[in-house]
């Protein structure tokens, strides 16, 4: 009986998650893009080194700021709405981004980068939307096959700003201009999905909690918690990975390489997190990741020959898949549907806030913080100890904390 029941919603399900994980393919592949030249065209757009980064944290501050309204929107008007929005706004931002560089303006080339980050932040609810249709079962492998998706992005992107970045005069301005055509194209994807608008509440009818109520909650707090630093932590790194790549001496290219080996750890495990976390729980995995994030920092730290920057982007790669993944599945099991728009956008809100925060960070703390592009990277590296300590502590907290007795 049970097993009949579920079947058509997993079957809905697996349709929807084919769709969204052609749409982390296609639109998620201007991901790896923007980080790889974001930085590099910042630098030198920028007259203070210090914010070469900048163009990146206003892609995140960008997110964080529109993770609320967007879920909002999604909430009233359905996932689809949400995503054509986010990929509009990719393809504006592709475009103020393409005339900022095309005019040597780098207050132009931020608002495009600003715009960016709506669509990033619709991007970050494709994992939630996988588990929209999904039953118990199937949600932890829904959000892991649709996050696997980026690992076609990670190979698509760097190819592209290979064959771009130098194709017009001005560096990187034929990237942008791809960017667009990616978000027209990948727009079309979304009609496909089948993804129910949630029933409005009746007239007097229970809305769920308050953000306040669920933020007190203890498992969606640790959650919250370990999404942020995850997140954070790989955001922080990889946004200083270019420069350094670059500023011990290696080329372009290699920093793209670099970084194509990163997101490329970040989705291969994605194939089986769902697996794992279904096998061994959710806790379990979520502190693994974050193991393996402090592993990345120490194998950094070790030296800045190219197999470093290797080893050490593909650990934080995977360190970012478990914790992420393990943290969003955690998060979608400890709210009902009613709360979801309220729960998902101030999850997005806080965790994009924090990534802010890392990639602000990551700028100053890379070229400003020593006297060498090596001293910077150290103190990049070193910073992931607070973050990590935070997260580590929370979730040692959770899992030793006495059960809550049941309520009839």
């Amino acid at each position: 009986m049970t097993k009949t029941a579920t079947a058509p919603n997993d079957s809905q399900a697996k349709r929807n998650v084919a769709v969204l994980v052609a749409a982390q393919a296609m639109l998620g592949a201007q991901m790896p893009m923007v980080f790889i030249v974001g930085g590099l065209a910042g630098q030198s757009l920028a007259t203070n080194a210090c914010l070469a980064t900048l163009p990146i944290s206003l892609i995140v501050l960008g997110s964080m700021l529109a993770a609320t309204p967007i879920s909002a929107i999604m909430q009233r008007w359905g996932r689809r709405t949400g995503f054509l929005i986010g990929a509009t706004a990719g393809a504006c931002g592709g475009l103020v981004g393409a005339y900022g560089l095309y005019l040597g303006s780098f207050p132009v080339f931020l608002l495009g980068s600003l715009l960016t980050g709506v669509y990033m932040s619709a991007h970050g609810f494709y994992r939630f939307a996988a588990a929209d249709t999904a039953s118990e079962a199937f949600r932890p492998k829904a959000i892991s096959y649709v996050m696997a998706g980026g690992l076609a992005a990670a190979i698509i992107g760097p190819q592209i700003v290979k064959l771009t970045s130098t194709a017009y005069v001005i560096p990187f301005l034929g990237t942008y201009l791809a960017i667009i055509a990616l978000n027209i194209i990948g727009s079309a994807l979304f009609f496909f999905l089948d993804i129910p608008t949630p029933p409005k509440a009746e007239e007097g009818a229970s809305t769920g909690r308050t953000r306040l109520e669920m933020l007190k909650t203890p498992r969606i707090a640790v959650a919250i918690i370990c999404a942020m630093v995850s997140y954070a932590l790989m955001n922080l790194v990889m946004t200083s990975t270019p420069l350094a790549v670059v500023g011990c001496g290696f080329s372009a290219n290699d920093a793209a390489d670099v970084v194509t080996g990163h997101v490329l750890a970040m989705y291969i495990p994605s194939f089986f997190t769902g697996q794992l976390i279904a096998r061994f729980g959710v806790e379990k995995i979520v502190a693994f990741g974050l193991a393996i994030l402090a592993g990345a920092g120490v194998v950094a730290l070790q030296g800045v020959e190219l197999e470093n920057f290797f080893i050490a982007l593909i650990l934080l790669g995977i360190g970012w898949n478990f914790g992420f993944i393990g943290a969003t599945t955690m998060l979608a099991a400890s709210h009902d549907v009613s709360e979801r728009g309220r729960m998902q956008g101030l999850n997005d809100l806080l965790v994009f806030g924090g990534v802010t925060l890392a990639s602000l960070s990551s700028g100053g703390l890379m070229n400003c913080s020593g006297g060498s592009p090596v001293e910077g990277w150290t103190a990049v590296n070193l910073a992931m100890i607070p973050l990590l300590t935070l997260a580590g502590g929370a979730l040692l907290w959770l899992v030793l904390r006495p059960a809550e007795p049941e309520t009839a």
